[in-house]
């Protein structure tokens, strides 16, 4: 599909838009922490993606590519914040980590998916809890876990699309999941 959309088919790049714009759209949601930056950064991802698709040497790698496409467009986005603070609105509409559970039959924590009501109310305070934790992280290590954690690419491929070596990665993902797991210290 990529090499047809390389030699200009528009159907198959629009089915690379449908294959992979839930998957970018989350992450780019999860490291801006706001709505609408998140789909704009998406779109500009895609736009990118179409200028650029012609100059990919290899289609297989197509999908790091894009990740890393808008993993920098976030982190371009992060840098701008900092220059010019912005308040952030907070706006994630629907639960960022609800794709997690819907799609595996289990909550973002690892446990079954439940019925009761009780546990359900418990689980999205969890996320919330964990979204905020996320927040606090700095723009580097919270790209790094999110690829890893949330997006399951592996150390190589999370280098591969932010630029560093693996054992920076690695580094990053670990000095994470130790602030995740202290601030998440209460639900245990």
């Amino acid at each position: 599909m990529v090499a047809r959309a390389q030699d200009g088919d528009l159907q198959a790049f629009d089915w690379l838009i449908t294959a992979y714009q839930g998957g970018i759209f989350r992450l780019c949601l999860r490291m801006l922490n706001d709505r609408q930056d998140a789909e704009d950064i998406v779109q500009e991802t895609f736009i990118s993606a179409w200028r650029s698709l012609p100059n990919l040497t290899v289609p297989q790698a197509f999908v790091p590519w894009l990740y890393r496409t808008a993993t920098n467009k976030c982190l371009d986005d992060l840098r701008r914040r900092r220059r010019r603070p912005v308040e952030p609105t907070g706006d994630l509409g629907s639960d960022p980590y609800e794709d997690v559970e819907s799609s595996r039959g289990r909550n973002a924590v690892g446990a079954p998916a439940s019925l009761d009501p009780a546990r359900q109310v418990e689980s999205q305070a969890q996320m919330k809890a964990l979204a905020a934790l996320l927040q606090g992280l700095p723009a580097g290590p919270r790209a790094c876990w999110l690829l890893r954690e949330i997006h399951e690419f592996s150390y190589g491929e999370i280098a591969a699309i932010v630029q560093v070596p693996e054992s920076t990665v690695r580094g990053r993902i670990a000095r994470a999941k130790r602030f995740l797991a202290e601030g998440m210290e209460p639900w245990r």
